[in-house]
């Protein structure tokens, strides 16, 4: 059990650190800290930053192009954390980013992880990875009129932590491609559980 730690969120698609910050202030357990890592992709037409780009549908599967990207992501971000306890986490992009940290080392500091409106990048290697894995407690929100990125899609994320014995809070809505406000409560109890285990 740790009294601190640090939450590590990360923005989505066309976002930044600065606009995941105001959630994981919100989120963020008494006593730990936050990081809100950047993405060094620019999005070529809609502004903001990705963790990797892409010309096809959200909804097919990465191509090899975009899976080395996610593995130089997920590496960068590795490499700026801080020691001690960590609970992973974010938005689209920035959540598929959180769960293939668990393929490395880092995975021993995790504590859980916050899966928001998201889906798995590397769906066979996080299968693979998580039966020789400690389970944890992981957080899944997805609204089920994300026009985005499909229900079906974001469930086979759950699901593959299900199949492995990991527990899973879930929280669906009948919103978008968002953070569903009016479940913040019942979020932040689920990290706040995270942090106490950890």
């Amino acid at each position: 059990m740790s009294d601190t730690g640090t939450l590590v969120m990360l923005h989505g698609m066309t976002g930044d650190s600065a606009k995941m910050q105001p959630l994981a202030e919100r989120l963020v357990p008494s006593g730990w800290q936050i990081l809100c890592p950047q993405a060094e992709a620019e999005h070529p037409t809609l502004g903001g930053f990705a963790w990797w780009l892409r010309s096809d549908s959200a909804t097919e599967p990465l191509s090899a192009e975009a899976q080395l990207q996610v593995v130089a992501s997920v590496q960068r971000v590795i490499s700026e954390l801080p020691a001690g306890p960590l609970i992973v986490g974010g938005f689209s992009q920035g959540g598929a980013i959180a769960s293939a940290m668990l393929e490395y080392e880092v995975q021993n500091r995790i504590a859980g992880l916050v899966l928001i409106g998201t889906k798995t990048a590397r769906p066979d290697e996080l299968t693979a990875a998580l039966p020789f894995l400690r389970p944890r407690e992981v957080v899944w929100m997805h609204g089920s009129r994300d026009h985005l990125l499909p229900l079906a899609q974001a469930e086979e994320h759950a699901e593959i932590f299900e199949a492995a014995g990991w527990p899973v809070t879930r929280l669906a809505h009948e919103k978008g491609h968002m953070v569903n406000l009016n479940q913040i409560a019942e979020l932040r109890a689920a990290i706040q559980r995270m942090a106490d285990s950890a």
